[in-house]
């Protein structure tokens, strides 16, 4: 998505205040990824222990490429696809295990020839690209938007989340094995690992600089209504549809949302308010979906209600103080 430049004359920032925005994404990723939804309850905080690793590392070390090496969100997004695959399929390999927490993921839309369930392939791999990197990235992003289009880390902080990253997929993969003795094969692995290759080799391609032009987009509350709408649809479609239908549904509404946030992020219109707001409107569906959802860790009941509206209560200022300082560091004339 098109990125407003951002003056890089400021001082650069010392001590804790030049790695701030990584360390809040460190631990960004996994409060949107699975606090927010509620997957996990307030009970289970010391999990954040064990997930931060993993989602904040992965998030941070997926920014911090893209910014170096000068490209914006179309990088990002596709960079998210491959840690989505790598988590997924090497690390958990939920994308292979036909009775992972004992849910049975694969059923819907089973695919023999490959040993992958249709509908939880399109669905945990969307989750991954737009709440545990995406939003994460762009709500930070926001928080510091005088240094969003900026690296965050030095060489020897990159290399210290690199480490942080591969300590959480091997803690969380060992964690899972333990629980379900379950190992996909080396054609399994191989095969997620070339798509990976794929992926990221198209993620910097399609990553190079758009021609700006002119053309409709939509205000910011359209924006995230659209979104919210769409995460809605996306983590309740099973209530409209089954089987292929409902994979059919998830890819046609995901195609349409791509299509649409590519052409809108690429007209002269288009500002970091209107990324903020697509993250607050995904964001939000998943605050609200928390409180219908019983967590996979963590206290039930009374205690997860209450976490679930402090999470909530949390989003909510985030948000408001990120839509603040965006507004402040957009020049004059850019305001939405």
């Amino acid at each position: 998505m098109n990125d407003t430049n951002v003056s890089r004359n400021v001082s650069s920032p010392r001590g804790f205040r030049r790695i701030a925005p990584a360390f809040v994404l460190f631990f960004m990723s996994p409060y949107v990824a699975e606090y927010l939804l509620g997957n996990l309850s307030i009970g289970a905080i010391a999990a954040m222990l064990i997930v931060a690793p993993l989602y904040g590392g992965g998030a941070i070390i997926i920014r911090e490429i893209a910014r170096r090496t000068g490209r914006g969100w179309p990088t990002i997004v596709m960079l998210a696809l491959a840690y989505g695959l790598f988590e997924e399929g090497i690390s958990l390999q939920t994308l292979f295990n036909p009775d992972y927490l004992g849910l049975h993921l694969l059923q819907q839309a089973y695919v023999p020839s490959l040993g992958i369930g249709g509908w939880w392939t399109v669905y945990v791999l969307t989750l991954h690209v737009i709440w545990s990197i995406s939003v994460p990235i762009a709500l930070t992003e926001a928080l510091f938007a005088e240094r969003r289009t900026t690296p965050w880390l030095g060489n020897l902080g990159l290399g210290v989340a690199v480490i942080l990253f591969l300590i959480g997929l091997v803690v969380n993969h060992a964690l899972t094995g333990k629980m379900e003795k379950f190992s996909a094969s080396m054609l399994q692995l191989g095969s997620v690992a070339v798509l990976i290759v794929l992926v990221v080799t198209m993620g910097f391609w399609i990553g190079r600089k758009r021609e700006i032009r002119t053309g409709f987009v939509p205000k910011l509350w359209q924006l995230g209504a659209f979104t919210f709408t769409l995460g809605l649809l996306h983590m309740r479609g099973h209530l409209l549809a089954q089987n292929w239908a409902l994979v059919a549904l998830l890819i046609a509404s995901l195609s349409a949302a791509a299509i649409c946030l590519f052409t809108w992020s690429s007209r002269a219109d288009w500002t970091p308010l209107h990324l903020l707001s697509a993250a607050a409107g995904a964001a939000m569906s998943y605050a609200c979906l928390a409180f219908p959802q019983e967590p996979s860790f963590g206290a039930k009941g009374t205690v997860d209600l209450v976490g679930n509206i402090a999470f909530g209560a949390l989003a909510i200022v985030l948000l408001v103080v990120a839509f603040r300082t965006e507004k402040k560091a957009l020049p004059v004339g850019r305001m939405a």
